[in-house]
């Protein structure tokens, strides 16, 4: 009764911009800031390009004695002492601006944090920790304006989401960061261990790829002119701009969209495609499995009009598939895609939603 509560509070992409308009069109003079201000300018990573790479972090982890991360590497399920079916989940996200707007910011981070939960198949959490930083590095004003916002984007989302933030923690850093720990009670039959994919399965994307071309080529437009002197013959500003809308609802959904339909559709293996891009996280899913599969990705869906600027002024790692995603959509394994996504795009409202692999 609870799970269905809870996805009556979802919201559309497309519904998005009338609910939350301030998430759009930035107009820092509005809110009392000075004219140019952006979250950006007080970090040089953005988002989950902020994680250590994907081959740094195993080596760091290859020296332990330990089965870290060996089924679920970005959540913790611990059963609980005293019973026999029941878990605590956890999972920990946090990371530095990738937009200029703050309440924008303080959303992502929100839908970032709860996507490893919902990625296991879970519909409810009981609660978030926020991780904050506040930048030393702004005046006293933006640090009240901006640090408001993020916060107040990131509750909205807890709410949206059915949860609420019970705490956290916060300190001082020259770059702002903004993140969380979600945290769950649940049965063994309300989540799954992302192990049992099977050969013949297919492989399901339920978001586009390239936020992070989006939003770095964006920045390039309206604050880096060497970089925008490189790619402006390939694009133009109303092309930029519509991506950067696309990427910021895109990352602004709730995953909770694709777990509601894993029960219906017994999804045994599942991921959320963040900071290691799609090649990274499909890996990781595909080590995690209990049978020995080959993970084969035929298809990259991406935002409109990035694909062209791939390779200009900086190579993303795209066509490789190392290019970071940040609160990307989930990858799931699926036996009949086609039953899966009629249902995931009724949900979603939208032509999301795509067949990018196979499973052998």
């Amino acid at each position: 009764m609870r799970a269905q509560q809870v996805f009556k509070n979802f919201i559309q992409p497309n519904s998005l911009l009338k609910e939350y308009p301030q998430m759009f069109n930035w107009i820092p003079e509005n809110y009392g800031l000075p004219q140019g201000f952006a979250m950006t300018n007080f970090t040089e990573l953005k988002g989950c390009g902020c994680k250590v790479p994907q081959t740094q972090l195993l080596k760091y982890l290859s020296n332990i004695n330990s089965d870290i991360g060996s089924e679920t590497p970005d959540v913790s399920v611990v059963p609980i002492q005293g019973t026999e079916r029941h878990s605590i989940i956890s999972t920990i996200d946090f990371f530095y601006p990738l937009v200029e707007n703050p309440y924008a910011q303080g959303r992502i981070a929100c839908c970032n944090v709860l996507s490893d939960l919902y990625a296991m198949g879970l519909t409810r959490v009981d609660n978030i920790l926020m991780v904050l930083g506040v930048s030393t590095e702004m005046t006293d004003i933006e640090k009240q304006v901006s640090t408001n916002l993020m916060i107040k984007g990131f509750n909205d989302c807890a709410k949206e989401a059915g949860t609420s933030v019970t705490g956290g923690q916060s300190v001082q850093s020259p770059w702002p960061i903004i993140g969380g720990v979600g945290i769950t009670g649940a049965a063994s039959d309300e989540f799954i261990m992302p192990v049992g994919a099977q050969k013949g399965d297919y492989l399901v994307l339920t978001k586009p790829l390239g936020v992070q071309l989006a939003v770095n080529t964006f920045q390039w437009m309206t604050q880096v002119p060497e970089k925008w002197k490189a790619i402006e013959k390939h694009t133009n500003r109303q092309e930029l701009s519509d991506a950067l809308d696309q990427a910021l609802i895109s990352m602004s959904t709730l995953n909770l969209s694709a777990s509601q339909l894993f029960k219906a559709h017994n999804i045994k293996a599942s991921t959320d495609i963040t900071g290691f891009g799609i090649k990274g996280h499909s890996d990781y899913l595909a080590k995690a499995q209990e049978k020995k599969l080959k993970f084969v990705i035929h298809t990259l869906p991406i935002i409109s009009n990035l694909y062209k600027l791939e390779n200009k002024a900086r190579d993303f790692g795209f066509i490789r598939g190392t290019a970071a995603e940040t609160s990307g959509g989930l990858l799931v394994a699926v036996k009949d895609p086609d039953a899966f996504l009629k249902d995931y795009k009724k949900i979603i409202g939208n032509d999301w939603g795509w067949v990018i692999g196979e499973i052998f």
